[in-house]
């Protein structure tokens, strides 16, 4: 198969487009023919070595952790999908962005969804989707997202909105536009959010999530009131200090399902900021190494 790999830690330059061997499915996996993947931080932060003390990698590596396409290998134990259905999911820590990719957690994807939106729904809903449920029940309740615009802060946005939440999003400027359609009352970040939100949401702000490390986690204990009443998808060490929830992304076919469920009532959509070919990786790592990204960014294969 046709592969994106790299051979040693490093820039975006290291990235390689080569065969590679085909992956088979262990019991309780599936794989998939990629149409698309997507690029997360955890991407561009393994393959620049940034992990390398936390996450061994067996090099040349493929990066990628979740991708979407059809089913055409099933493995031992697998129910309920078959050879030819169209899902999204995720896999390992590596191994996306390929021809085939193995995925130990997935759900059929809605026809609502392109294969790129289906491609960004994977990481992003799970990590979002725990972040949420980390501070419970959300309807009729004010939720502030710092970092609404990215990736997972887009999923966060709509799913809660979804769950009936009053959401507040901070983001730069160019992306106000951009909150309010996804369902958000927009602000911008730093200094001076206390103040903004008491203009913004004069009852309070009752939960929030904090999904860009940006900083702010201080503040946004402050700001509701109680380190319990705040969760971190990003920020762990702050997260530690403060005694806030601290959330990891898990490969949860249960929480991929409910974001498809959405994506069929059409209450969560997605968000894709570009899409590259497999060809262009290396511009796509180098652009989401940039940051300040408005959803996804997606590799089509």
């Amino acid at each position: 198969m046709r592969a994106a790999r790299f051979h040693e830690y490093g820039g975006a330059e290291s990235l390689v487009i080569e065969q590679a061997p085909d992956p088979h499915p262990g019991r309780g996996e599936i794989r998939v023919r990629v149409a698309a993947a997507s690029v997360n931080p955890i991407d561009w932060k393994l393959r620049a070595g940034a992990l390398h003390q936390l996450i061994a990698l067996e090099l040349p590596a493929i990066p990628g952790r979740d991708a979407a396409g059809v089913v055409d290998e099933v493995g031992d134990g697998v129910q309920g999908v078959c050879i030819g259905d169209r899902v999204f999911g995720l896999g390992g820590v590596t191994g996306a962005t390929a021809e085939l990719v193995i995925l130990s957690a997935w759900a059929h994807a809605p026809d609502t969804w392109n294969d790129e939106q289906a491609a960004g729904a994977g990481l992003a809903s799970v990590t979002a989707m725990r972040g949420l449920n980390a501070l419970g029940s959300l309807a009729g309740r004010t939720l502030l997202v710092e970092g609404a615009a990215g990736g997972v802060g887009s999923a966060a946005v709509e799913i809660a909105v979804a769950q009936g939440a009053t959401v507040i999003g901070t983001a730069s400027e160019r992306n106000h536009e951009f909150l309010t359609s996804l369902g958000a009352v927009h602000t911008t970040y730093g200094p001076g959010l206390a103040q903004r939100l008491s203009a913004l949401a004069p009852h309070g702000v009752d939960i929030a999530l904090d999904t860009a490390a940006s900083g702010s986690l201080d503040d946004l204990v402050a700001i509701t009131g109680d380190p319990t009443r705040v969760a971190t998808v990003a920020d762990y060490a702050g997260g530690q200090r403060l005694g806030t929830h601290v959330v990891n992304a898990e490969n949860d076919s249960t929480l991929l399902s409910a974001a498809a469920e959405l994506g069929r009532q059409g209450r969560y959509t997605p968000r894709i900021e570009q899409t590259y070919p497999l060809e262009r990786i290396a511009d796509a790592h180098a652009h989401a190494e940039r940051g300040r990204t408005r959803g996804k960014i997606v590799i089509c294969i």
